[in-house]
């Protein structure tokens, strides 16, 4: 296994064997069934954990809440999303290319797109260490796609508008597919 093929499979709490990460993804698939089921609301880890074919504790051993375990599909679906490849010259165009693959990772799932600005606003340590991750990442690809010439404050307001249109979406306000092209307008005015 690749440095890079354990980094997806490291989850919050600890780096996993191979049997343990096989555990992790019944979790993950079975907590997606749950949620289309009950939605995040009537989700519990004990409903996840049958699903997956796993005691309640042993869910708890890889997940502190349900707000950690959205919180680290999502992360999982970032990570392992390619950025898009976009040879353009412009940067805005690199930089929109990003944002919409972004947005648009959760844009078919109602309600794990809801579940994810939920479970991203809890305050779990788990959850909080994820954000960090995720904003990680996503201000690493913002940087690449403005590079060579990436200013911090452009790059820092391109995150709070990514932030800003996930929370709108996640209260329901727009679609998710709405927010992406909501986010390309406004990032066009960031670039300017």
């Amino acid at each position: 296994m690749s440095d890079g093929d354990s980094k997806i499979l490291e989850a919050t709490r600890r780096r996993l064997t191979g049997k343990q990460a096989e555990t992790v993804e019944k979790l993950t698939t079975s907590a997606m069934t749950v949620l289309a089921r009950e939605g995040f609301a009537g989700m519990t880890i004990r409903m996840v954990a049958a699903g997956a074919g796993v005691g309640t504790a042993t869910a708890y051993t890889y997940f502190s809440s349900k707000e950690h375990l959205v919180a680290e599909i999502f992360w999982r679906r970032l990570r392992t999303s390619p950025s898009p490849v976009s040879d353009d010259a412009d940067p805005v165009v690199r930089v929109l290319a990003e944002l919409r693959n972004i947005a648009l990772l959760v844009a078919d799932e109602p309600e794990f797109s809801g579940a994810v600005t939920s479970a991203l606003l809890g305050r779990d340590p788990d959850v909080q260490h994820l954000r960090l991750r995720i904003g990680v990442e996503i201000r690493n690809r913002l940087t690449g796609a403005l590079a060579p010439n990436a200013d911090a404050e452009i790059v820092e307001s391109l995150e709070l508008l990514y932030a800003g249109a996930l929370v709108r979406a996640g209260m329901g306000y727009e679609s998710y597919s709405e927010i992406a092209e909501r986010i390309e307008r406004s990032a066009k005015l960031i670039l300017r």
